[in-house]
């Protein structure tokens, strides 16, 4: 260690409390944390790119310091889905620090990486106050039936008012209009859970109808339309 010549000549004073970090909660634990495996939690961060035109919700699962479990999910740019690949690939088995500091390609991901490094360590967890935290798999409660994300997609303009596009029980396909071409409700189909009914042997016609569902006032609307082509 090199000194200053100004330092050298100072005198000791001795360093009064020695109280360590302030403890923070961990999965129903107050603990505190020295190194990166004192660190466990579940969380999430949410980042975007820097033209903001993508957007990153990321999932670990963290245990003793070790990425055990990572969801990634992207939404406004397709090349973000390659990235998204990767990033799952590379960040389990990693310790969130060598994941703080591993390039995951996009830059929407590691926003979401940078945020959910400072969630975690702060202890702003999900998991903070449960006992043990959650268990491997946890992520995919996450997800909606079929192991699908949860998306919303609603488009409007001011001279033809608003589309709901999808919602998170699935992709819609009727609006329903009140005499004063309201929305009142909407038909939507279960994407996920209809193919999940497809791949296990049901025919294509017969698992659309079967995932039909609907929500609010449909039934009995002044009017339908299809939110795609009118």
């Amino acid at each position: 260690m090199n000194y200053s010549h100004e330092v050298e000549k100072m005198c000791a004073v001795a360093k009064g409390p020695h109280h360590g970090p302030a403890p923070i909660p961990e999965e129903g634990r107050w603990v505190k944390a020295y190194e990166i495996k004192d660190i466990s939690g579940l969380t999430h961060g949410v980042g975007w790119c820097a033209p903001q035109q993508g957007a990153c919700k990321l999932t670990l699962n963290v245990k003793n310091g070790i990425i055990e479990e990572a969801l990634v999910e992207t939404l406004g740019c397709s090349g973000m889905t390659h990235s998204a690949a990767m990033a799952s690939e590379i960040l389990p088995g990693k310790t969130i620090l060598e994941a703080l500091n591993t390039d995951l390609v996009c830059d929407a991901i590691n926003v979401a990486m940078r945020e959910l490094f400072l969630q975690i360590v702060y202890g702003r967890s999900q998991t903070a106050f449960s006992e043990d935290g959650l268990p491997i798999g946890a992520g995919l409660e996450d997800l909606g039936k079929g192991l699908r994300s949860q998306v919303g997609t609603m488009y409007s303009t001011k001279v033809k008012g608003v589309r709901y596009m999808e919602m998170a029980e699935g992709y819609v396909t009727k609006l329903a209009l009140n005499q004063n071409d309201e929305v009142t409700g909407y038909q939507f189909v279960r994407l996920g859970k209809m193919l999940e009914d497809i791949r296990h042997g049901v025919e294509p016609n017969e698992a659309y109808k079967k995932n039909i569902g609907q929500y609010g006032q449909f039934d009995g609307a002044a009017k339908y339309i299809d939110p795609r082509e009118e």
